[in-house]
């Protein structure tokens, strides 16, 4: 088995499938963002690789889904155990292989990974379905079954965390994984497979394979033996995905990009509402919920723009694994040319510079790796590259507004659709523009409060399908209503009806 050691953490570079460590021909760099060192040369899987796991998951499946439910429950639960138990490595280990905060995988993502387990295992038991009905004197049963082998494409940006929201509710609902982890950040993949086996789950139910997209992860979502595929990225990869799902009919579910409006009226507790602002640079602003789009109330504008600015010029951009810092680097020296190509054309175009906008020279100098100033452009035309498309970067943009019309119309005014903020004292005037906003998820007074009860996902170009609680469920199963005639029996041996397990 080929191992690389992240601050004493042996972490596999080879694939996991059908239960056992399997290399392949080709390797790639794995690159940390924090000094732009190798950190791993990880195995490089094509076609084949993707065959054998889609095999593997298939083999699984009869008896994962033939698995009792409460059992299933347990091994999740075991799962979450080993997690917690490991905190403190999947943390060291995510924020060397991606760049986020150290502090926040401590406290918030990694503790999140179990729950994303805990919660699947708990609402399979203890939520999922409803009493049965009944229609003219006929009962009505609804069962939510396996669907089958499940391919799940996750992000570099918080990688194990969403890539349990995925892998969680699927194992759950009694499928069976392949789960194909971003090239820029796939090593906790890696530990989460040693974790499930040493956990007890069955070979081949969780298989992981690492690669390049057009390699890997085309022939997965193109295999016809697949049954689901869960993805988060970007719009032209989904595009792709769905276009070769579409040759077999395969249900897609899309987490897609944003353009998010973060509204504040002149009615709003200002201190608060630009304290939330300044969290839209949270990961580099490499975060798709951010409220990239600051529209402000214009008699209001003046006075935010003072705080902000002097809170965000109070962040400190530096090591993620130094406690102190508040901002890391973006993913890769590609990545950081690209939001900087955004912002010079802004500047380009007109648009103010009233913070950052250039390369942190000072720290990348010092450390080695890619970082971006925070960044905050004032008159901008609400029409521009820098206002509509995702920059995925520390790049906020301010506009102001005059009234509710004004700010619903430009806050909708986006081809995106994933999150919307909104800051007003008004209890009144907040749920007439949050009805109005168009957002798969709306904020008021507050930002990023998440619960795995609710609905997940964007409208328009932001997404496709929802995720969360029994929208998870309906997504990974096949669910089927059974109809019963009251009539019929020859013999019913003490029982009426059918079984409601």
């Amino acid at each position: 088995m080929n191992v690389t050691e992240i601050a004493g953490v042996p972490v596999s570079t080879d694939h996991w499938i059908g239960g056992q460590r399997v290399s392949s021909a080709d390797t790639f760099d794995d690159v940390s963002p924090i000094d732009g060192n190798v950190i791993a040369q990880v195995a490089r899987g094509g076609a084949d690789e993707a065959g054998q796991a889609v095999r593997a998951a298939q083999a699984a499946f009869p008896g994962w889904s033939a698995t009792p439910p409460a059992e299933r429950a347990r091994l999740l639960h075991a799962i979450a155990d080993r997690v917690e138990q490991r905190i403190e490595d999947l943390a060291i280990v995510e924020t060397t292989d991606n760049g986020a905060l150290i502090r926040s995988h401590r406290r918030g993502v990694m503790p999140r990974v179990a729950h994303n387990f805990r919660f699947f295992a708990d609402f399979l038991i203890n939520d999922l379905g409803h009493e049965d009905f009944e229609t003219r004197g006929h009962r009505n049963h609804v069962s939510w079954d396996p669907a089958g082998v499940c391919v799940l494409i996750s992000p570099w940006n918080a990688p194990l965390m969403l890539a349990t929201w995925k892998v969680a509710p699927a194992l759950a609902a009694g499928n069976t994984v392949v789960l194909k982890p971003s090239e820029f950040s796939p090593l906790t993949a890696s530990l989460l497979a040693d974790i499930a086996q040493e956990a007890g789950l069955p070979d081949g139910v969780l298989n992981v394979v690492q690669g390049l997209g057009p390699e890997v992860g085309a022939p997965l979502v193109g295999d016809p033996r697949v049954a689901r595929i869960s993805f988060t990225g970007s719009v032209p990869t989904a595009r792709s995905i769905a276009t070769a799902a579409a040759a077999h009919l395969t249900p897609v579910s899309f987490e897609l990009g944003g353009k998010s409006p973060f509204v504040v009226f002149a009615d709003a507790d200002l201190d608060l509402a630009v304290e939330n602002a300044v969290e839209q640079y949270d990961n580099a602003g490499q975060v798709c919920l951010s409220g990239t789009r600051l529209l402000v109330e214009e008699s209001i504008r003046d006075a935010f723009v003072e705080k902000f600015m002097e809170r965000a010029s109070a962040l400190r951009q530096g090591d993620p694994r130094d406690d102190a810092t508040d901002i890391g680097p973006s993913i890769h020296a590609a990545h950081l040319e690209k939001v900087d190509g955004f912002v010079q054309r802004a500047r380009s175009e007109g648009a103010t510079v009233l913070l950052g906008g250039e390369p942190n020279a000072e720290v990348s100098a010092d450390l080695g790796g890619p970082y971006y100033r925070p960044t905050l452009f004032g008159d901008v035309d609400p029409t521009s590259e820098i206002s509509t498309q995702e920059v995925f970067g520390p790049v906020l943009v301010l506009h102001t507004f005059d009234g509710e019309d004004d700010a619903v119309q430009q806050a909708n005014a986006s081809e995106f659709g994933l999150a919307a903020v909104l800051f007003t004292g008004d209890r009144d005037r907040a749920e007439r523009v949050s009805a109005q906003l168009v957002a798969g998820t709306v904020w008021v007074n507050c930002f990023f409060v998440r619960d795995l009860r609710a609905p997940f996902g964007g409208s328009r170009m932001s997404g496709v399908g929802r995720e969360g609680g029994t929208w998870s469920f309906d997504f990974f199963c096949d669910v089927k209503n059974t109809v019963t005639s009251p009539n019929g029996w020859t013999s019913t041996n003490g029982n009426e009806g059918i079984s409601h397990g």
